[in-house]
């Protein structure tokens, strides 16, 4: 199928969308940042990836075969972009009294049971930054050889300006040295950096640091920024095709991440930069500072104060795929309600395909459907458009389902596997039986359409009509067909 489309990535280093020609075709090599695990993963992080899992997927659809690596931080993360404050996972381990390590599982375990979840599917590869501390070492050592890294009282530091003489700091963020620099104030416990953007490779650690190892310039830990590097090239090689994270990681990591990989390998390291959007609730920034932030077991118990009812992870997925990774995406009661509703027509509609009735024509085209649902996932991974195509489709099962339109047999067949592809594989949305109460709805409807099939028996017109239109006064629609009467909820 590589051959049959016309896939168009917006890059964010370029800022265009470009057509995707893999480096190694059909091989594709994606890198994607993943989180530092000192607490429960963020519902705004989990857009992340749900957005490079339907990268992921639809790169597998179109039959490439996609390395995705996803790294863990478990160590290097500190408080500040500015090389200062203490190391997240040792400040949790220190305030809990626990081993490091024991935070890192605990968080580790809990971000892959949320993804899971969601029904997002595992990289090829999980590396932790504390399981390639060799290789942070020995780039280190090679920066240092070419010039573009030194040494400062047991820490090394990466020199921006000395990189920027022959290369371009700010490329990806679109920000200008200059401007960086004249813009940036000495911070306590700088002096030792030539300048303030100079970020760390190794830091040395302080007496009271828990997580320590040998190096050749001091006993201490990574820089945050290094460990994607290494563990990016050492995976996918030197030069891969995708990287992604969250739009906020663009600057300053994905920058130093440039400068790293260019001042070692001589080479752009990545042809496309993807960056997914942020999540806001309610209007506004997520915050635990301020209260305006929920875990995502929260949301699927309805144990918050900004929910008035519990969520199912499909639905929340359903929800985020309803907007561009690209977008802001605004998280509400609201929101959420509307995208339960879709949800559960979406599913109904696509319960309803195995029992179509089968006719001698097809009275639509679904061919130009099927093109339609690929020229949107062509167009830099758009979810939205899909779904709209999606529910475009709804509407003839449903007519389908009246006698207004009909389908054969062979397109019967093509509409149930296609169906399957688009929703099923490339969304990753699967039908919930207790979603909305659909069991209870299920046997509350099972028992209306019986007492309505009695009165028609009975050529009971006027109960029948009543139990018809009372339904529909709710959004029940009842549905006639060969095999019985089924409803959809609109």
């Amino acid at each position: 199928m590589i051959e049959n489309h016309n896939l168009h990535i917006y890059n964010t280093l370029s800022g265009e969308k470009e057509k995707f020609e893999s480096l190694n075709p059909p091989m594709v090599g994606m890198y994607v940042c993943g989180p530092t695990v000192y607490s429960d993963v963020h519902i705004g992080n989990l857009r992340t990836f749900m957005s490079f899992d339907l990268v992921f997927r639809y790169l597998k659809h179109l039959g490439y075969k996609v390395r995705y690596v996803r790294n863990i931080t478990d160590v290097g993360h500190l408080e500040s972009n500015a090389d200062t404050g203490e190391d997240k996972i040792s400040k949790k381990a220190r305030l809990e009294q626990l081993e490091p390590m024991e935070i890192v599982h605990r968080y580790t375990h809990d971000f892959h049971q949320v993804l899971e979840s969601f029904n997002n599917l595992p990289p090829s590869i999980e590396p932790t930054a504390t399981g390639h501390l060799i290789e942070q070492i020995e780039i280190t050592k090679t920066l240092i050889e070419k010039g573009l890294a030194y040494e400062s009282e047991g820490s090394v530091y990466f020199d921006v300006t000395k990189y920027n003489q022959e290369h371009n700091y700010g490329e990806l963020s679109k920000r200008n040295i200059e401007d960086l620099m004249a813009n940036s104030r000495t911070l306590d416990g700088q002096d030792e950096k030539r300048n303030p953007q100079d970020f760390a490779l190794w830091k040395k650690a302080s007496a009271e640091h828990i997580m320590r190892w040998p190096s050749p310039w001091s006993e201490g830990f990574p820089g945050w920024h290094l460990e994607c590097t290494v563990m990016s090239t050492k995976y996918l090689g030197e030069q891969f095709d995708i990287h992604g994270g969250g739009m906020d990681l663009k600057f300053p990591h994905h920058e130093c991440e440039i400068a790293q990989a260019k001042g070692a390998f001589d080479q752009a390291p990545v042809k496309y930069w993807m960056h997914a959007n942020m999540l806001t609730l309610n209007g506004q920034k997520m915050s635990k500072s301020t209260g305006n932030t929920i875990l995502p077991k929260e949301l699927f118990s309805g144990d918050n104060h900004f929910f008035e009812k519990a969520f199912h992870p499909m639905v929340v997925r359903f929800f985020m795929l309803q907007a561009h990774y690209r977008s802001v995406l605004d998280l509400s009661n609201e929101a959420m309600l509307a995208a339960e509703k879709g949800f559960n027509r979406l599913m109904l509609a696509g319960k309803s395909i195995e029992n179509l009735p089968i006719s001698e024509n097809t009275s639509f085209d679904l061919h130009q459907w099927v093109k339609l649902c690929h020229e949107k996932m062509d167009d830099d991974f758009n979810s939205p458009m899909l779904i709209a195509q999606l529910f475009d489709m709804v509407k003839y099962i449903n007519a389908i389902l009246d006698g207004s339109e009909t389908i054969n047999q062979h397109d019967h067949i093509i509409l149930k596997m296609r169906w399957d592809e688009f929703v099923h594989q490339i969304l990753g949305l699967y039908a919930v039986e207790n979603i909305s109460g659909n069991k209870a709805l299920d046997g509350a409807m099972q028992l209306l359409i019986e007492q309505r099939d009695k009165a028609r028996a009975n050529k009971d017109w006027a109960t029948s009509d009543e139990i018809r239109d009372r339904l529909a006064q709710y959004g029940i629609t009842l549905k006639d067909g060969k095999e019985g009467t089924g409803y959809s909820v609109e």
